[in-house]
């Protein structure tokens, strides 16, 4: 069966390109099954190669489409220079769509340098997953492979981020209490970011 690259979920069109992520999130939705939205599987027997992805993309009608979003069954700045060159190919093929990122932030840990800068040279927004207020409650929830320092990654990202993208976000699920979304806000009001609590139920 062959995997989908491009798919469309809730109204929006994603790009899954590839299934790696440093995080194994209690609440990550790709633990519920195959697929989501209209693709049929979202798991990569092998990782897709640049051309695959150019290849998906050429095939996808993107008529009325306004904005795609890097998110699928990994971590997209995992495959960090695909990532770019994606951006960059929808640029060319398509100038008029906004381009998002939804993003753990943990980039600058998998790809060992800073990497909000150029992210945002390719991107029009950007979402980070910041999921709990502390350190050790959002290592606890994200079960992440740098416990201890991921969350001040994280964070010092999204600030980065600030500096060079005009429109960044930061996320909670709606799975934590009232109180840490509220005090999830403040922090991210720290950050220069906009809030925003994401439905688990309908998985966005």
């Amino acid at each position: 069966m062959n995997t989908d690259i491009v798919y469309r979920l809730n109204g929006g069109v994603y790009l899954n390109i590839t299934n790696k992520c440093p995080c194994r999130c209690a609440f990550c939705i790709r633990s519920q099954g195959d697929a989501v939205g209209d693709a049929e599987r979202l798991w990569f027997d092998k990782e897709p190669e640049m051309e695959d992805i150019k290849k998906a993309i050429d095939a996808f009608d993107f008529t009325d489409v306004e904005e795609v979003v890097f998110c699928g069954y990994g971590e997209p700045t995992n495959a960090y220079d695909h990532l770019i060159e994606t951006a960059k190919y929808m640029r060319e093929k398509h100038s008029d769509i906004k381009i998002r990122l939804n993003t753990n932030g943990l980039s600058d840990l998998i790809n060992k340098k800073p990497t909000a800068k150029e992210l945002c040279a390719v991107l029009d927004s950007i979402s980070v997953s910041l999921n709990d207020t502390t350190s050790e409650k959002y290592d606890k929830i994200t079960r992440n492979i740098y416990p201890g320092i991921a969350f001040d990654a994280m964070l010092a990202f999204t600030k980065e981020c600030v500096k060079y993208c005009d429109d960044v976000r930061m996320t909670v699920v709606d799975v934590i209490s009232q109180e840490d979304i509220e005090k999830s806000a403040e922090i991210c009001e720290s950050c220069g970011a906009k809030f925003r609590v994401r439905s688990f139920a309908k998985g966005q």
